[in-house]
């Protein structure tokens, strides 16, 4: 069985090998192919993994993640690690900082203890988030800081007053 089609999902399905339930976000380039390693429920791995296109870990990983394109940890993954990715969609369990290019997804079942860096974040109801999240565009300042309170009043910019 070839690997390329290992996990991809059908049409309209933006990361291949999620489960049919969730649809994380990154759209497939042209540069991506499918999902091109897997590592599986009860597989232990420890050190440092880099990869270029989509990784999928249902299993125990500990050490460093770096990547090119997209990991997806599946809802039995259990993560120790500082990861960095374009883009990342979480299911399982992640203890260490997050810093993604694109978007990081969290979906209902992800639980990530440690500080998330991304320029978009998607939040299921359910997700846990312990930590800092620092939403940075590519480019520098110019934006405005805006507060909201717990019901939902939001007082004017700093320099709308």
């Amino acid at each position: 069985m070839a690997l390329k089609s290992f996990g991809r999902g059908g049409p309209g399905a933006e990361f291949p090998g999620s489960s049919p339930n969730t649809s994380p976000a990154p759209s497939q380039g042209a540069g991506s192919g499918g999902l091109t390693a897997f590592i599986d429920q009860g597989s232990e791995f420890e050190g440092k993994l880099q990869f270029r296109d989509t990784v999928r870990i249902d299993g125990r990983f500990r050490g460093e993640i770096s990547s090119e394109n997209t990991l997806i940890v599946g809802e039995s993954g259990e993560i120790e690690a500082t990861i960095h990715s374009k883009t990342i969609a979480i299911s399982g369990s992640v203890e260490g900082d997050v810093v993604a290019e694109t978007k990081v997804v969290l979906h209902k079942t992800a639980r990530v203890n440690g500080n998330v860096q991304t320029p978009a974040l998607q939040m299921e109801d359910g997700a846990i988030l312990n930590g800092q999240v620092k939403m940075t565009k590519g480019g520098s300042g110019g934006n405005k800081l805006k507060s909201v309170s717990a019901d939902g009043d939001a007082p004017k910019a700093k320099d709308e007053e």
